[in-house]
């Protein structure tokens, strides 16, 4: 049986809840929350991680891993290739 490698591309979805103290424009927290979410201090009031979603996948070669992993991984590009070979999950039947 020859072994293929197959690439996934996932989503991984949270869902973020803030509360946001207004006077009266309700409209208001809401570009509050888009504006201020990446500041120090703005806190978020829960996170709930709603999962992973497949959104494609395909047969890859090694040559294309090799590629792929320096190009999303460039700060690990000058590992060796037997490095980078390790990052290649292999289920456990």
């Amino acid at each position: 049986m020859t072994k293929k490698l197959v690439l996934v591309d996932c989503i991984s979805q949270h869902l973020v809840r803030y509360v946001v103290e207004v006077e009266d424009n309700i409209d208001y927290a809401l570009d509050t929350v888009v504006v201020e979410q990446s500041n120090v201090g703005f806190q978020e009031f829960s996170q709930k991680h709603l999962g992973e979603t497949i959104v494609s996948h395909r047969e890859i070669s090694k040559e294309e891993y090799l590629k792929l992993f320096d190009q999303d991984n460039d700060y690990l590009s000058s590992l060796s290739d037997d490095q980078k070979l390790k990052f290649i999950n292999v289920p456990k039947i």
